[in-house]
C-alpha cells in the first residue's frame, strides 16, 4: 500500500544518532518526517500540526514516552493518532506497560529499516481502515437523519433547509443551496440556502451560472477548487470575486436519470472536495430528489382537489345564474351557447342545438372546440385567449361539424355579459348559404376584374364626385399613370383638358352641367391628358352606374386612336402615291399610243426614202433630199424608241440600224406594260 503524499511521521527521540537513522529510513521509504528531541517539544509539535503517526522512544528525560502516551490517549483530538514505540528494553513487562499506556505497536532497538517501515505502513493502513469505517458510520448517520427528516415532514421548505444545513456542515463550506431547474429551462429557482432560512423561490438567470448549466446538461458533478483560474467561469469571474467565492462544487439532483436541480456548495477559502464529501452529497441529492418529487405530487393533488372543488362551486353557481335567463335564451331566434373559460359548454338553447344537430345532453359538458373542424380550432383558442384582455370579437366566421357530418359556417359573436361568472356567451347564426353566395359573388367580381384588366380598351370608373375608382392596365398604357397613382387620388378632371371633361361629368352627375345633356355618350371623339401632359386622341363611351335606383357614378371606356390615326395617315399617303402612279401610267399610255400612231408613218417614210436612194444616183440632186428624209426619219424613229423605253414598250429593228416601237410585242401583254 502506498503512503499518501501528505502523510507526515513525528519522530521523538533524545538520541541524535537514533533520530538521524530513523529519519533516513523514512526518507528512503518516501515518507515525510519531522524529528524532535524530547517529550515537551513533541507535545508542542503535535499541537501545531497533528501527524499521521508518531515514532516514540520510551526512555527519555521527563516527560518520557509513557507520559506522552498517557497525554495523547487522554486528549479528545489526539487519542486516535497511531503510536509505534521504540525501546531497547527486553523485559516483557515493559512491553506490556507500553501497550497499557496506549502504544499501537513496538520496534526493538537496534531495528531493521525494512521492519520499521513495514510496521509504520501497517499502522497507517489500519488507521485508514478505521477512519473509513468512521466516515461511513458518520455518513450513514447523516443520511439516516436527513431521510427521517425528509420522510417525517410535509413542509417542503423545512425539508430543504435541513438538507442544505447538514451538507454545509459535512462539506465544511460556507453556503450550500438547492437550485431547482426546469428541464431545458433558462431560469432556475433557489429553493433553500444554508445561511438564510428565509430565502426561497429566488429566481436566477442560468446565463449567469455556466457551472449550473454544465451540470444540468451533463448530469455529472462539477468540482472547481480554484475559481480564479477555471476557464468555465471566465465570464462570471468578477461576480464570484465580489462574493468571495474561492471554491465550489455542484452535484446534480437526479430523478429517473434526469436532473431536476443541483446542490450548489460554495466556500470563501480554497477547499478540497474529496470523494467522501461528494459521495455524501450525491446520496443526499438522490434522497432530496425523491422528496421534491413527492412534495410536488402531493402539492399537485392538493391543488387539483382545490381546483375541482372550486370549479364545482363555480359551475353550480353559473347553473343557478343561467336558470334565471333560461326562458329568455330559449326564445332567442339565434343560437345561444354559454361556455366556461376552458371552453366547456354550460348551456345551449334550442336554436343552437338545431344548428349543431346535437341534443342538450350531448352538448352539456362537452368542449365547444371539439365541434369545430380541426383547421378552425386554433382560431377559437386564440379568441378565448383574448378574453383575458377584454377582446370579445363579433361576427367571426368559424366552421362547425354537425352531428350528421355536414360542415356549416357559423357567424359567432362573443359577449362578456357573464364575465364575472367566468363564462362567455356565444351567439350563433348559420351563414353557410350567405357565405356561398358571397363566394360566388367574389368569384364573379374577380372574373370581371380580370376581364376588365385584360381588355384592350382603357376602362375607368368614377364616383359621383368624379374621383377615379377603377383604372385598368389599358388605362395605364393610355394615360401613362400607374393604377395606384390614380385610384382614389385623382379626379377625372385631371385626366382631360379643360374643354373636354364636361361631357364625362354630365354623365356622372347631370346637375354639375346642363340638365338637358344626355347621360350616355357613345363613340365621342375627344382628347385626354397623359402623364407627360400630352394630348391623346381617344374615342370615348360613357354610361351611368346605378345602385338602388340612384346614380352612383359612371364607367368610361376609351379607345386610344393614336395607332388608328397613324394608320389612316399611312393609308392616305399610300393612296396619294397610288394616284400619282396612276397618272404616270396614263401618261405612259398616251405616250405609248402616240408612239404606236407614229410607228406606221415612220415605217412608210423610211421605206420610201430608202427606195428613192436606191433608184437615184448618188450625184443626183434628189439623192441628197432623199438622204435628208432618211436621216430625219431615223432621228424620229430614235425618238419613238426612247418613248417606248420610257413607257416600257419594246422596239425592233427595221430598215438599216434604226429601231422602232414593237407594237406586236407590246400588244401581247397589255396589262404588264403598266
Amino acid at each position: 500500500m502506498a503512503v499518501p503524499a501528505d502523510t507526515q511521521v513525528l519522530v521523538v527521540d533524545d538520541d541524535a544518532v537514533s533520530r538521524h537513522v530513523l529519519c533516513q529510513a523514512l526518507h528512503e521509504a518516501a515518507i515525510r518526517s519531522v524529528a524532535v528531541t524530547g517529550g515537551t517539544e513533541a507535545l508542542q509539535s503535535i499541537a501545531e500540526s497533528a501527524p499521521a503517526l508518531i515514532l516514540l522512544d520510551l526512555v527519555m528525560p521527563p516527560p518520557d514516552g509513557y507520559d506522552i502516551l498517557r497525554t495523547l490517549r487522554a486528549h479528545p483530538t489526539w487519542r486516535d493518532i497511531p503510536v509505534v514505540v521504540l525501546t531497547a528494553l527486553e523485559s516483557d513487562d515493559e512491553i506490556a506497560r507500553a501497550f497499557d499506556a496506549g502504544a499501537d505497536d513496538f520496534v526493538r532497538k537496534p531495528f531493521r529499516p525494512v521492519e520499521l517501515v513495514a510496521r509504520i505502513r501497517g499502522q497507517l493502513r489500519l488507521r485508514g481502515y478505521i477512519d473509513e469505517l468512521a466516515h461511513k458510520e458518520s455518513d450513514t448517520q447523516i443520511v439516516l437523519e436527513l431521510t427521517q427528516a425528509l420522510a417525517s415532514s410535509l413542509d417542503l421548505r423545512e425539508i430543504l433547509f435541513t438538507v442544505v444545513v447538514r451538507i454545509a456542515e459535512v462539506a465544511h463550506v460556507d453556503r450550500c443551496s438547492i437550485v431547482v431547474v426546469q428541464e431545458g429551462g433558462a431560469v432556475g429557482y433557489v429553493a433553500a440556502t444554508s445561511d438564510d432560512q428565509q430565502m426561497h423561490d429566488l429566481r436566477i438567470e442560468l446565463d449567469k451560472y455556466p457551472e449550473i448549466r454544465q451540470v444540468m446538461e451533463s448530469g455529472q458533478p462539477l468540482v472547481i477548487e480554484n475559481t480564479a483560474t477555471h476557464p468555465l467561469l471566465e465570464v462570471v469571474r468578477q461576480d464570484l470575486h465580489e462574493h468571495c467565492v474561492a471554491s465550489l462544487a455542484i452535484v446534480p439532483i437526479n430523478y429517473e436519470d434526469r436532473p431536476m436541480g443541483v446542490l450548489f456548495l460554495r466556500a470563501r477559502q480554497h477547499v478540497h472536495f474529496g470523494e467522501h464529501e461528494l459521495s455524501v452529497a450525491r446520496t443526499i441529492a438522490n434522497a432530496t430528489a425523491i422528496a421534491l418529487r413527492n412534495a410536488r405530487v402531493i402539492k399537485r393533488l392538493r391543488d387539483k382537489t382545490e381546483r375541482v372543488t372550486f370549479a364545482r362551486f363555480k359551475a353550480e353557481r353559473r347553473l343557478r345564474l343561467l336558470k334565471r335567463y333560461e326562458t329568455f335564451l330559449e326564445s332567442s331566434a339565434d343560437g345561444i351557447v354559454v361556455i366556461d373559460n376552458d371552453g366547456q359548454i354550460l348551456f345551449s338553447n334550442a336554436r343552437a342545438r338545431d344548428v349543431c344537430g346535437y341534443t342538450d345532453a350531448e352538448l352539456r359538458g362537452r368542449s365547444f372546440d371539439s365541434l369545430l373542424v380541426p383547421e378552425d380550432t386554433a382560431a377559437l383558442v386564440r379568441v378565448r385567449e383574448g378574453f383575458a384582455r377584454g377582446d370579445y370579437p363579433r361576427n367571426a366566421d368559424i366552421r362547425l361539424q354537425r352531428r350528421d357530418g355536414a360542415t356549416i359556417v357559423l357567424s359567432i359573436s362573443f359577449s362578456s355579459v357573464l364575465r364575472q361568472d367566468n363564462a362567455t356567451l356565444l351567439s350563433l347564426r348559420d351563414v353557410t348559404r350567405d357565405r356561398m353566395v358571397d363566394s360566388e359573388l367574389r368569384k364573379t367580381k374577380e372574373f370581371l376584374e380580370r376581364v376588365i384588366d385584360s381588355s384592350a380598351n382603357a376602362i375607368l370608373s368614377i364616383d359621383r364626385d368624379g374621383i377615379v375608382r377603377l383604372f385598368n392596365r389599358a388605362s395605364e398604357r393610355c394615360f401613362g399613370y400607374r393604377a395606384d397613382e390614380v385610384i382614389g387620388r385623382r379626379a377625372v378632371r385631371d385626366l382631360f383638358p379643360p374643354d373636354g371633361v364636361e361631357d364625362v361629368l354630365s354623365v356622372v352627375n347631370p346637375h354639375l352641367t346642363d340638365l338637358h345633356r344626355p347621360r350616355r355618350i357613345e363613340d365621342h371623339r375627344t382628347h385626354v391628358l397623359s402623364a407627360n401632359r400630352e394630348l391623346v386622341p381617344v374615342s370615348l363611351s360613357a354610361a351611368q352606374i346605378f345602385e338602388g335606383g340612384a346614380s352612383d357614378g359612371a364607367v368610361v371606356v376609351f379607345t386610344d386612336l393614336r395607332d388608328k390615326l397613324r394608320m389612316e395617315a399611312r393609308l392616305a399617303a399610300a393612296q396619294e402615291e397610288l394616284q400619282s402612279r396612276e397618272k404616270q401610267a396614263i401618261i405612259a399610255e398616251l405616250a405609248g399610243a402616240a408612239a404606236h400612231e407614229l410607228n406606221q408613218p415612220l415605217t412608210s417614210v423610211m421605206g420610201y426614202a430608202e427606195l428613192l436612194k436606191r433608184k437615184l444616183e448618188p450625184d443626183a440632186p434628189s439623192y441628197a433630199a432623199a438622204d435628208v428624209i432618211m436621216n430625219e426619219a431615223e432621228r424620229m424613229a430614235e425618238i419613238v424608241r426612247k418613248i417606248g423605253k420610257i413607257t416600257r414598250y419594246e422596239t425592233k429593228t427595221y430598215v438599216g440600224a434604226a429601231k422602232i416601237l414593237d407594237l406586236d410585242r407590246a400588244s401581247e401583254e397589255p396589262h404588264h406594260r403598266r
